[in-house]
């Protein structure tokens, strides 16, 4: 008798599209080892309204109208949301000369945290939360609905960095933009007895999604899958690795966010070390840095993070692939 595939793990995803997060969106929906459940937007590379329509778009392009999306926060915690337009353009989806309507797939009534609250207790079993924006969303949701705790089966975020950042010195994007949501998150990642709600959460930094480069061999793989959503995507590309260079310096830019969902299709796709994560908010040069505790530094620290270390970019890109080639 043939050995059965386990069931999908069912995610939600909580995004702020952003060229990567699309990316994110169609490797989740196209990959079988994930049952996407809801989508939920955030203010970060976009103000929420573009963030919003982008994750419709993102959705409808690949032909996927079963999932619904909701809009969640338009402001950070305590701070003024500040879009990353230099990167994204002013839309958050700069590329296509025209962005298209998002046919079948309409704004869900209820705010992101009702809908995934009662996407989280509506599951048969514990659902992944994927975010690849700030961290407001899953903040809110932990303060008004502590009784969904039980039903999360881990967060794994793209945010933080193990050594330097992209917005200051310090702080990466999705830290810098709500360091008050991502402190909540870290200090619920900690130990019942260390003060927190033992919830397990992986940190997917730029030290890890700085391997995810997009590379021309990458633009051609995506453009050679000839599809829809492949056509879309390349446009995408493009734009991302030209404001990459403008901006950062970088010849071929890091896809960040699918390499959160990469990790829940397959764990082995990154290595981890288990450590202690603080967020810095009050620094006048640092808020939003992530301190990773590395080496000895952890010792007698709450381990409250698995952080990504090492990507198999390979395995990543091949996952990204495929995922393109099975939607429309």
């Amino acid at each position: 008798m043939a050995p059965t595939s386990p069931p999908p793990t069912p995610v939600i995803i909580d995004c702020d599209p952003g060229h990567d997060d699309v990316f994110a969106i169609w490797l989740a929906a196209g990959n079988p080892a994930l049952d996407v459940r809801a989508v939920t937007t955030v203010a970060g590379n976009g103000t929420l309204e573009h963030t919003t329509l982008n994750a419709r778009i993102a959705l409808s392009v690949a032909g996927v109208h079963n999932v619904p999306v909701a809009a969640g926060a338009s402001q950070p915690l305590s701070r003024a949301a500040k879009p990353a337009a230099d990167i994204h353009g002013a839309n958050a989806l700069g590329g296509p000369a025209t962005l298209p309507e998002p046919t079948g797939v309409p704004l869900d009534p209820r705010s992101a945290v009702d809908l995934m609250a009662d996407t989280l207790l509506a599951s048969e079993s514990p659902v992944t939360l994927i975010p690849t924006g700030p961290l407001t969303n899953i903040a809110a949701l932990l303060a008004a609905r502590p009784d969904v705790v039980p039903a999360i089966r881990e967060i794994i975020w793209m945010g933080g960095a193990v050594d330097r950042g992209n917005v200051t010195p310090y702080a990466e994007f999705n830290a810098w933009a709500d360091p008050e949501a991502a402190e909540v998150v870290f200090k619920a990642a900690r130990s019942e007895a260390a003060g927190g709600l033992g919830i397990k959460l992986t940190m997917v930094g730029l030290n890890v999604t700085h391997q995810a480069l997009v590379t021309d061999e990458v633009i051609a793989r995506v453009e050679a899958v000839d599809n829809a959503t492949a056509a879309f995507g390349v446009q995408l590309l493009r734009f991302f690795c030209k404001t990459y260079a403008e901006v950062q310096g970088m010849p071929a830019a890091p896809l960040h966010d699918p390499v959160t969902v990469a990790i829940a299709i397959d764990r082995a796709v990154a290595t981890v070390v288990r450590t202690h994560v603080d967020v810095e908010t009050r620094g006048e040069f640092t808020a939003g840095a992530t301190s990773v505790y590395l080496l000895d530094q952890a010792k007698g620290k709450d381990k409250n993070a698995d952080v990504a270390m090492q990507l198999d970019v390979q395995r990543f890109w091949d996952l990204i692939v495929g995922s393109v080639e099975r939607l429309a």
